[in-house]
């Protein structure tokens, strides 16, 4: 996960959460409230109403935004997530290393039950950190996002409406967010937010625009999967079977920007290309090239396996594995890494086959 990241306030002008007497917290985007301030990245932190500072411990008793009794998984690839509190329940989902959940109820028998994203279940108690431990964590590996309110938001080039568009993603796509402060030169939509879509063209990916009111800001944490969103369909072959299964394998591990190892990083070509190697297929090595190569496909036709190209217009930036029922698996972005998303959480530009079955 990127850890280059922005500072964000914990109050602000421009995007912010501000502290209220009420435990939860609330979003604010409106006047400036005096508060505290948090540094991502050297941890530094001041009372802005007189200027004092105030310590990192005092800082973690501060909750995070969304939460009121955090937990963050300590493992090494995903936290199982069972439907009863025992190994003998069943796996209903998958929480990602550092991956966040609300505890909902505590450690009771070794097991304690949580929620995350749309799981809720138990996990072993042994593998969650808690407490102001989780509250540091959290803020070291947690992220500034602008959630789609609206399908096909337009992401822009520039701070305009009269700006390129340079991709459009779906309702409810998590975009991260590069600086939390707000552009307010357009007259039309007054204010602006910059965020990056990852790409294996470029290591700092793409910066683009869009416009607040088409997106919610909020800090977020890894959410589970849950095993319904791993389901790849039934009526394929066994080597598109085994191929999904593989990648599955490698969900929440990282993504690194030109990387091509499979449990240490890898960028979205270096995914498929690994994954698509163990099973004896040789695909080149960026996804431009993925796509100019194997049979094209339509949507209608997608098999489990197939690959998913996006991109601007004709020019391929990502690629993803289909596993059916919608969904692809993706070396993601440094923030989530290798994940699963809805097929259309970009807009594809072009399907294509290599395994001819």
């Amino acid at each position: 996960m990127n850890k280059k990241l922005l500072k964000f306030s914990l109050v602000c002008a421009t995007g912010a959460i501000v502290l209220t007497a009420n435990p939860k917290i609330a979003l604010a985007y409106e006047e400036p409230v005096a508060g505290y301030t948090f540094d991502k990245i050297s941890y530094n932190t001041k009372d802005n109403s007189d200027g004092s500072v105030i310590s990192s411990l005092a800082l973690y008793d501060i909750p995070i935004p969304g939460f009121n009794n955090i937990g963050i998984a300590d493992v090494t690839t995903n936290l199982l997530i069972r439907s009863g509190p025992g190994e003998d329940k069943k796996i209903i989902g998958k929480l990602p290393k550092n991956g966040g959940c609300e505890i909902l109820e505590s450690s009771k028998d070794g097991w304690t039950k949580i929620n995350s994203g749309k799981v809720t279940g138990y996990v072993k108690s042994e593998f969650l950190i808690i407490g102001v431990e989780a509250t540091r964590l959290a803020k070291e590996v947690g992220n500034y996002v602008a959630t789609a309110n609206t399908n096909g938001l337009h992401l822009r080039g520039k701070a305009s409406t009269d700006s390129e568009i340079i991709d459009s993603v779906a309702k409810g796509e998590e975009l991260l967010v590069l600086d939390s402060r707000v552009i307010t030169d357009d007259k039309e939509h007054g204010q602006w937010v910059q965020v990056r879509l990852d790409s294996d063209e470029d290591e700092n990916g793409t910066i683009a625009f869009v416009a607040k009111e088409y997106v919610n800001l909020s800090f977020e944490l890894i959410k589970a999967v849950s095993m319904e969103e791993l389901e790849y369909g039934s009526g394929v072959s066994s080597t598109r079977v085994n191929l999904i299964n593989f990648a599955k394998k490698y969900l929440g591990e990282s993504y690194v920007w030109g990387g091509t190892t499979l449990g240490v990083g890898v960028d979205c070509s270096g995914f498929t290309m690994r994954v698509y190697e163990h099973f004896g297929y040789s695909i080149p090595r960026t996804s431009r090239s993925q796509g100019s190569s194997g049979s094209r496909v339509n949507a209608s036709s997608l098999k489990p396996g197939d690959l998913v190209f996006y991109g601007s217009s004709s020019y391929i930036s990502h690629v993803a594995i289909y596993i059916g029922n919608g969904k692809v698996i993706h070396a993601s972005n440094r923030r989530d890494g290798i994940k699963i998303s809805n097929m259309y959480y970009r807009q594809p530009i072009k399907f294509v086959r290599y395994i001819n079955d």
